[in-house]
C-alpha cells in the first residue's frame, strides 16, 4: 500500500506535500470565507474568486507542460513555491492589517491563478520522476492520500482559527508551511530522478495537442474530465454558500462539510492505494456516474447532517473518478511527451472553472444555494453518458498491462 515511500525523492516530497496542503488547505477556506464577508454573502463573489484563480490555466497549461518536458522539473517546482508563499504573504499581511478590499483578493487570486497553472502539469509529470512507471499507481494514490488527509485537517484547524483570530492569520500560517515541501525539493538527490528526454523545439504544445486528438482513449477522458470537473466539483463553491445562505452557518460549519468531503476522498484514496491493477476506462466512466449521481442526492438533503452524511461517498467517488484519469492518462503517454500532455489534462481539469464558478454562483444566487450541486450532478452524469456513447461509436478499447505501462488497444468490430 505505501511501496512508493520506499523511494528516497519521493518521501521527502510527501513528507513536504502533507505540511504544505495543510497550509494550502486553511488558505483556501479562509480566503472564500474572506470574499463572503467582504462581498455580504454573495456567490457571485465567490464564482469570480474562483475563475480568477482558474483562469488562467486556459492559457498557461499548456505551455507549462511544454516547460517541464524541456527543464529541471525540480527547480521549476522550487520557483512556483516561492511565488505562491509570496502570494498567501501579502493577502495575510494586508487582511491582518484590516486593510484588505475585494479588488485585492481579486488580483491576488489571478497571480496566484498564474502561478498555479504553471506548477500544476510539472508537478503531475515529476511524480513519474521520482517513483518510475512501476510505482506510479501507487504514488498517485498516496498523492491523493496525503491531499485528501491536508483536506481534512486544514479546513478543520481553519474553521476554528477564523472563529478565534480571524482570516489574516490562516494566510501567514500557509507562508510558513511551504518551507516544508522547499527543504523536500532541496534535500532530493538529483542523480536518483529517473529524467525522460527533454524535448526542443516550438512545436511542443502543438506536437502534444496532436499527440492527443491521435489518440481517441484520451480524447474521452479529457472530455469527461473537462465537463465533470467545470460543472460537478463545485464544492468550495456550493458548500460556502450552502452553509452561509441555505444552514445560516459559520467558517466552522463550512469547514466541518469540507472535511466531511475530504473523509470520503481520503478513504476513495486508501482503496485506490491498494489496487495492485491499473485503472480501466471502465472505472473512470463508472467513477464519473456515480459522483454525478451523488452529487444530486447531496443537493437534495433536507438538512446540514444528512448534507454532511451524504459527502463521504461523494467524496469517494470523485476521488476514484480523478485517480482513475490520472493513472490511464499517466500510463499511456510516451515519458517525452508526459509533460506536454498532462498539460493538456489541466486544461481541461481546472480550464473550465472560470465558466463553471460564475455561471454556478449566478446560479445560486437567482435561485437557490442547493442549485449548484444539483445542475452540477446533472450535468456530470449526461456528459459521462454521452462519452460513452462516442466511445462506443469510435472505437472499443480493451485495456491491458505490457511490462507495468497501460496499453490500450482497439478491438476490431465483429467481421472486421
Amino acid at each position: 500500500m505505501f511501496s512508493s515511500l520506499g523511494v528516497r525523492n519521493y518521501r521527502l516530497w510527501a513528507g513536504g506535500q502533507v505540511v504544505s496542503l495543510i497550509g494550502t488547505w486553511m488558505q483556501r477556506i479562509a480566503q472564500d470565507w474572506l470574499v463572503l464577508h467582504l462581498s455580504g454573502n454573495s456567490g457571485l463573489a465567490v464564482g469570480i474568486v474562483m475563475a480568477l484563480q482558474f483562469g488562467p490555466t486556459v492559457v498557461l497549461s499548456m505551455p507549462a507542460g511544454a516547460l517541464a518536458d524541456r527543464f529541471d522539473k525540480r527547480r521549476l517546482l522550487m520557483a512556483t513555491q516561492i511565488g505562491m508563499a509570496l502570494c498567501a504573504l501579502f493577502l495575510g499581511v494586508s487582511d491582518t492589517l484590516g486593510m484588505a478590499t475585494l479588488g485585492q483578493v481579486y488580483a491576488l487570486s489571478l497571480i496566484l491563478g498564474c502561478i498555479s497553472a504553471i506548477d500544476a502539469p510539472i508537478r503531475q509529470s515529476f511524480t513519474v520522476e521520482m517513483v518510475g512507471p512501476e510505482h506510479l499507481p501507487n504514488a498517485v494514490a498516496l498523492n491523493s492520500m496525503t491531499f485528501n488527509l491536508a483536506r481534512i485537517i486544514g479546513p478543520a484547524v481553519a474553521g476554528v482559527l477564523i472563529t478565534l483570530i480571524g482570516t489574516g492569520p490562516v494566510f501567514l500560517v500557509n507562508v510558513v508551511s511551504f518551507v516544508a515541501v522547499l527543504i523536500g525539493l532541496t534535500l532530493m538527490r538529483p542523480g536518483d530522478l529517473l529524467r525522460s528526454e527533454r524535448s526542443t523545439g516550438r512545436s511542443s504544445v502543438r506536437a502534444g495537442l496532436a499527440y492527443v486528438r491521435a489518440r481517441p482513449h484520451l480524447v474521452v477522458v479529457f472530455a469527461t474530465v473537462f465537463m465533470v470537473s467545470t460543472f460537478g466539483m463545485n464544492f468550495p463553491l456550493s458548500l460556502a454558500l450552502l452553509t452561509a445562505n441555505t444552514f445560516a452557518g459559520s467558517a466552522g460549519g463550512y469547514g466541518f462539510l469540507s472535511t466531511m468531503l475530504a473523509v470520503g476522498t481520503l478513504a476513495g484514496a486508501t482503496l485506490a492505494a491498494r489496487r495492485r491493477n491499473p485503472a480501466r476506462l471502465r472505472h473512470f466512466l463508472a467513477a464519473a456516474t456515480a459522483f454525478g449521481v451523488l452529487e444530486v442526492v447531496v443537493g437534495l438533503m433536507p438538512n446540514f447532517a444528512w448534507v454532511a452524511v451524504m459527502l463521504v461517498p461523494a467524496g469517494a467517488a470523485v476521488l476514484t473518478f480523478s485517480t482513475s484519469a490520472m493513472n490511464i492518462v499517466q500510463l499511456s503517454v510516451d515519458s517525452s511527451m508526459r509533460g506536454r500532455v498532462m498539460g493538456v489534462y489541466m486544461l481541461c481539469f481546472l480550464g473550465g472553472t472560470p465558466l463553471g464558478s460564475p455561471l454556478l454562483g449566478w446560479i445560486a444566487q437567482v435561485t437557490d444555494p442547493r442549485a449548484p450541486l444539483i445542475l452540477g450532478g446533472a450535468i456530470s452524469v449526461v456528459a459521462t453518458v454521452a462519452c460513452i456513447v462516442v466511445l462506443m461509436r469510435v472505437r472499443r478499447i480493451r485495456p491491458h498491462v505490457d511490462h507495468g505501462k497501460l496499453v490500450l488497444t482497439p478491438v476490431p468490430a465483429a467481421g472486421g
